[in-house]
């Protein structure tokens, strides 16, 4: 099992979603600084982040092991956690709330979308 930059990069940016999903989980809630909205719901955006980080830590663990799987998996949480922050911008969540989210999710779709990256995980 080779680990490249890539994969490297990858799991860390993937641990690093799941902890900005736990704190927007917390945030939703109105438990930390600056609550979030999410369409009048908050409740129901919590359970969405709660989701996305237990899918952020285990797409982190399968592309630490070089597993297909965890590449797809993590392309996909990460086009579907900026389409969710587009709802909550939507709802009327200042943007600069959801800065960390949006960067972090978009650099996990670039890389991960790479050639490079995707040869390494054989599905290029």
């Amino acid at each position: 099992m080779k680990r490249t930059a890539a994969i490297y990069i990858l799991a860390i940016i993937a641990v690093l979603a799941g902890i900005v999903a736990i704190i927007d989980t917390l945030r939703y809630m109105n438990w930390l600084f600056s609550p979030l909205s999410f369409l009048g719901a908050p409740l129901f955006g919590a359970i969405l982040s709660g989701l996305v980080a237990l899918i952020w830590f285990w797409a982190a663990a399968k592309v630490w092991n070089v597993d297909p799987q965890g590449w797809i998996f993590m392309v996909s949480i990460a086009a579907i956690y900026l389409i969710l922050d587009v709802i909550s911008l939507i709802a009327g969540t200042p943007i600069e709330l959801l800065l960390p989210s949006i960067i972090i999710s978009a650099l996990a779709l670039i890389i991960g979308l790479l050639p490079s990256t995707k040869s390494e995980f054989g599905t290029g």
